[in-house]
């Protein structure tokens, strides 16, 4: 077995070892193909109020960019589906990414394990781990490693278990044995992220309005969520997986299994009174290693109010 084999083999075992369910590997270039729509995204000013998205437009395409000499892009899904999703009760929704501590640590400290196994075989080498860190395509790397496609959401979709996936990559000197690029799309007629949508985000397929989806109203978006939203929430105050809920792929999710995904405290119960009189020292104690911690005590609470009143008006 070449090195190249034998990295391959290694990366692979490795990452399902340390929790990872997917890895692929894809050829470090220029995603030409994506370049055009990237573009129009921008020039349609898709992407409200993310102004960082308009930034490293060449850094996004092309790796090679973001880590000299890279030859190889690693691909890798980490799942988030909760065990038991049927135990969250509470009215006032989060999404289920948030539910345990900050997936960025998590996986981040995932991928400087797998990298110190890559060392051990081949030495020290030139990388970069990434993980919604750096302006990084990620979906479209997964797509090129042969793991799913991009539904008409947006998101990628595992043909075995759905779309509640973390993605992260691993860009690097290495040389792999590479893979094939994902072929095909399995969406069929199906536009039921599409009809679902409250807010009219999913304006056709693969073409998202981020300025109007929920995630980026209760996350992104710093300023209070404009009134023409009012009652469209569905109950959401942090993030949104209506899409992906009504995802027929998505029956197939299977439950993580990993402990740090796992909610702390009683939070996903609580009564609408509760979330309404949250305080920011127990906001500090229950969330302060989880994603909510993003969009601080002042948006949350903020949030927290606009989902509460698209309830009322249910």
């Amino acid at each position: 077995m070449n090195l190249k084999a034998e990295l391959t083999e290694l990366v692979k075992r490795s990452a399902l070892e340390l929790g990872f369910s997917y890895c692929g590997i894809s050829r470090a270039r220029r995603l030409d193909e994506e370049a055009p729509r990237l573009e129009q995204w921008l020039s349609e000013n898709r992407h409200g109020r993310m102004s960082y998205m308009e930034n490293h437009f060449e850094k996004r395409l092309d790796p090679r960019l973001l880590v000299e000499g890279a030859r190889s892009v690693v691909s890798l899904l980490m799942n988030y589906y909760p065990e038991s999703p049927e135990q969250y009760t509470s009215p006032l929704k989060v999404s289920k990414y948030a539910y345990g501590t900050d997936y960025h640590f998590v996986i981040r400290d995932k991928l400087y394990l797998l990298v110190e196994r890559l060392k051990e075989k081949a030495g020290e080498f030139n990388f970069r781990v990434f993980t919604d860190s750096a302006p990084v395509l990620d979906r479209a790397w997964a797509v090129n490693a042969g793991l799913g496609w991009i539904g008409k959401n947006t998101l990628m979709i595992t043909r075995k278990h759905g779309s509640f996936y973390f993605i992260a990559e691993i860009i690097s000197e290495l040389e792999f044995e590479y893979d094939k690029p994902f072929g095909g799309n399995y969406c069929g007629d199906c536009t039921r992220c599409i009809d679902a949508c409250p807010t009219g985000a999913i304006t056709g397929p693969r073409q998202l309005d981020a300025s109007r989806c929920i995630s980026y109203l209760t996350i992104e978006l710093k300023d209070n969520i404009p009134a023409e939203f009012g009652g469209k929430l569905n109950g959401w105050m942090f993030g949104c997986d209506i899409c992906q809920d009504v995802c027929p792929w998505n029956r197939f999710s299977l439950a993580h299994g990993e402990p740090e995904f796992r909610p702390r405290g009683e939070w996903t119960e609580w009564p609408q009174e509760a979330w309404e009189q949250l305080e920011k020292p127990v906001f500090e104690e229950l969330f302060g290693k989880s994603a909510l911690k993003r969009a601080g005590f002042k948006k949350l609470k903020n949030n927290i109010t606009f989902a509460a009143n698209s309830i009322n008006k249910e």
